[in-house]
């Protein structure tokens, strides 16, 4: 669709609460920002959805184009997204579907929405169904019990409420890993074992959980350490270990990001090595870092407070 006509439904969207008319009256209809592949800048596109339980799924349609949309494109390369449904808003991970898994939820979709098999007949492109997973980096469960963590009332807080985050995501990804793994040894009889190469699950969650990783860590090597540093000099040894852990665990990172950058040619074992390392530095810098900065941050509240007017 033209860029014009997209950017009225936006605007129409955003001024409703999420209600339009027009092309899009009575339909389900999102908006899905992601960032450019090549460009880094953000795009926000108009979609229909559709829900299967608590699965919020969109199609790569590009209305029966042989060619992938723009925005499917953005997010095999940067998983993160932004998602805007009525008057809420979240960050989530998009998820593309694959074999027997994509062609069941593509049955339900065309079931509930039949102009996408349409679509699908115009094209000899499989059309793409992702699936939109709540990226929720906090107040959710703790790592270990699934409890609920507690308030978030200082910047102590906070650091541990990401920190948690940061260690379930790469425990998620371990546990996919492993079940692949698993799921290949156990296979026998008729039909497809698991494909050698990892699939998009891990992939686009390894690949958000590096995004999000890498965010974090430039937002402390640019903010809060030189903050820090300001008021306790003496910890100048302190601040510049953990930027050097910060670099080793960007280099796994890498590593990790190029084995997965062919996904039917991934290197599972060469991806479970790396994903092990990844592991290993990550929670002793998380660890390190908890018992040096913690104390101190303990006593400044978050949310800061608002400036006098």
């Amino acid at each position: 669709m033209p860029t014009s006509f997209n950017q009225s439904v936006i605007d129409e969207f955003r001024a409703n609460g999420g209600r339009v008319g027009g092309y899009f009256e009575g339909g389900d209809l999102l908006l899905l920002t992601t960032t450019g592949a090549k460009s880094g800048a953000e795009h926000t596109a108009p979609l229909g959805y559709v829900r299967q339980g608590d699965l919020l799924m969109i199609v790569g349609s590009n209305l029966g184009s042989d060619r992938h949309p723009d925005w499917y494109r953005n997010l095999l390369a940067h998983p993160l997204v932004r998602v805007e449904l009525g008057t809420e808003e979240f960050q989530a991970i998009a998820v593309p579907t694959e074999g027997e898994r994509r062609e069941r939820l593509f049955a339900q979709v065309v079931r509930a929405e039949p102009g996408y098999g349409e679509y699908q007949r115009n094209t000899s492109r499989v059309l793409p169904v992702v699936i939109l997973e709540p990226a929720v980096a906090s107040r959710g469960e703790d790592e270990n019990d699934g409890r609920d963590s507690a308030p978030v009332t200082n910047l102590a807080d906070k650091i541990m409420e990401v920190h948690r985050w940061l260690r379930g995501q790469v425990r998620h990804v371990r546990d996919e890993v492993d079940a692949h793994f698993a799921a290949r040894a156990a296979h026998r009889g008729p039909g497809e074992p698991p494909a050698p190469g990892l699939g998009f699950q891990i992939r686009q969650r390894c690949l958000a959980f590096c995004q999000s990783l890498e965010f974090h860590h430039v937002s402390e090597d640019s903010h809060l350490f030189p903050a820090m540093a300001e008021h306790h000099p003496h910890l100048g040894e302190v601040f510049e270990r953990l930027r050097t852990e910060h670099r080793t665990v960007a280099d796994i990172q890498g590593r990790l990001s190029a084995l997965l950058a062919d996904i039917a040619g991934t290197d599972p074992e060469g991806f479970r090595t790396e994903l092990e390392r990844m592991s290993t530095e990550l929670t002793a810098h998380l660890d390190y870092e908890e018992e040096a900065l913690l104390p101190l941050l303990s006593g400044i509240p978050f949310p800061p407070a608002r400036p006098a007017s």
